[in-house]
């Protein structure tokens, strides 16, 4: 006689229907009601008792199969397996296992302090002032549906086929021009790599910098994201200070008196997080220093266009007359973080290395999309954007800063700066601001507390708050939740 089970499913779960029924014949084998040579019913029984599809039953015996809890036995039908897998995994996908029966490569990425993983939704209601990310209200999507829509007409399928590892030609030729308008660099297309964002630019310039032992200094305020791709890497880092003049370089000179460095990684222009503008002497003693020393900079020139007062300061790689300098730069910040646009501007013999990594784990970006962000830069939309969200973002900056004064008086000491999206504040009245965070989220609002982006010794408090994905209301209401959400001083 087969085996009459009492199934149930539940059309209305998130779990496929096939994966359910898969949960449910493992556990009558785990539960004994099923034992090895017992015959199943037929895929047409069991869909008639449960009310679906005969394709979904056969998905769900093809994956019991796959899986060594069942076999097909000719005469006989589907019975449960004579050799079952190991009855005590904790699920039915090998997948799905706590554990695997092999040994794993070192990794260090997990080691490093409250290093993010993945980006999480927030849950509904909450806002974001963490960070510094965009408002994604404000992309001109009618106008990139547009240039995707001419970029195909021009380029045809060939857009969809293998391509120009280093990125589209004519998006490369229009950053060249981007970056001697902007940032005084002399470049040609055939000095740009363009790559899935700032994250793949720095990950390619690790693998052709550093070697397991390297030391390379980074500021101890800095990028989680950018110690984590250094050490995956191999690198030792060895934090420095920062102050309100950016990168303490007489404190990195100290440091390569004593060690051999291979890499300083730097953040002149919008010192991440506390948005210190790196000074003119101290650029200049860097470029020096590393002349003298042989390592590279690697500069993150993260949201160089969103700038308030003044003229941007032009970055390093402006000054640099040896090559030291790799170049690193992003459209996240100004266009949209999910459109993965970076570029990386180096040396020959460092191009031509990051181009052969990039080949190996990615052969090429998304061609269709980078021509279209280059028809964006032929008809001046990019450039016409920028100066309408860096105004939005002005007005906003402002506002943030007013809100707090009114609900928080006393409680950061906050120096306004020349650029970002986000605004430095370091706690002084004694709060303790890791606790306050986790209080503000659960009053409706996401705040980054000063220790997430620290690697030095000791505590810090304090906030990094973004401004820009929020209007003057939502700053309003933002900082009204974070003050609710204060703990008492004792």
């Amino acid at each position: 006689m087969p085996w009459s089970p009492a199934l149930t499913i539940d059309p209305a779960a998130d779990k496929p229907l096939y994966a359910q029924l898969v949960d449910a014949v493992v556990g009558e084998i785990r539960a004994g009601r099923l034992a090895p040579g017992d015959r199943l019913p037929g895929s047409r029984s069991i869909a008639g008792k449960l009310g679906i599809h005969r394709n979904t039953v056969l998905a769900a015996f093809d994956e019991l199969t796959a899986e060594g809890w069942l076999q097909a036995r000719p005469g006989s039908g589907t019975v449960v397996a004579e050799e079952l897998p190991d009855l005590e995994a904790t699920g039915t996908i090998a997948r799905g296992r706590a554990s695997v029966p092999f040994a794993l490569a070192p990794c260090s990425i997990g080691t490093l302090p409250r290093g993010r993983r993945q980006q999480t939704p927030l849950p509904p209601g909450v806002l974001q002032l963490s960070g510094g990310l965009p408002d994604l209200r404000l992309i001109p999507d009618v106008a990139l549906a547009r240039a995707h829509r001419r970029a195909l007409r021009r380029g045809g399928v060939s857009l969809l086929g293998y391509g120009d590892g280093a990125g589209h030609p004519q998006l490369r030729q229009q950053l060249a021009r981007m970056l001697a308008a902007t940032r005084g660099l002399s470049l040609g297309p055939e000095d740009l790599l363009v790559t899935r964002g700032a994250q793949m630019a720095l990950y390619l310039t690790a693998r052709v910098l550093i070697r397991p032992g390297d030391v390379v200094a980074v500021e101890a305020f800095g990028y989680p994201p950018a110690w984590e791709v250094l050490r995956a890497a191999g690198a030792e880092l060895v934090p420095v200070a920062v102050d309100g003049e950016g990168l303490d370089v007489a404190a990195l000179a100290r440091l390569a008196a004593r060690r051999t460095l291979r890499a300083v990684y730097v953040t002149p222009h919008h010192q991440f997080p506390t948005l210190a503008t790196l000074s003119a002497p101290r650029r200049l003693e860097l470029l020096a220093l590393a002349r003298r020393c042989g390592f590279a900079i690697i500069e993150d020139d993260y949201d160089h266009e969103v700038h308030y007062q003044g003229s941007p300061v032009l970055p390093l790689a402006h000054h640099d007359r040896h090559g030291a300098v790799i170049y690193i730069g992003t459209l996240s910040k100004v266009l949209a973080p999910g459109l993965r646009l970076g570029f990386v501007s180096a040396g020959a013999p460092v191009l031509e290395q990051a181009l052969r990594w990039r080949g190996i784990i990615d052969r090429q970006g998304d061609l269709a999309t980078e021509a279209a962000i280059a028809e964006l830069f032929e008809d001046g939309e990019v450039q016409r954007h920028i100066g309408r969200v860096r105004r939005i973002y002005q007005r906003r900056r402002q506002a943030l800063l007013a809100t707090i004064e009114r609900r928080l008086p006393g409680a950061f000491a906050i120096e306004l700066p020349r650029g970002g999206m986000a605004l430095w504040a370091p706690a002084v009245a004694g709060d303790d601001t890791d606790l306050w965070a986790e209080r503000a989220l659960a009053r409706g609002v996401a705040v980054q507390p000063a220790g997430a982006y620290w690697l030095g010794r000791g505590k810090v408090h304090g906030f990094r708050l973004g401004f820009a994905a929020l209007d003057e209301g939502e700053l309003d209401e933002a900082v009204r939740r974070l003050a609710q959400a204060r703990p008492r001083q004792k």
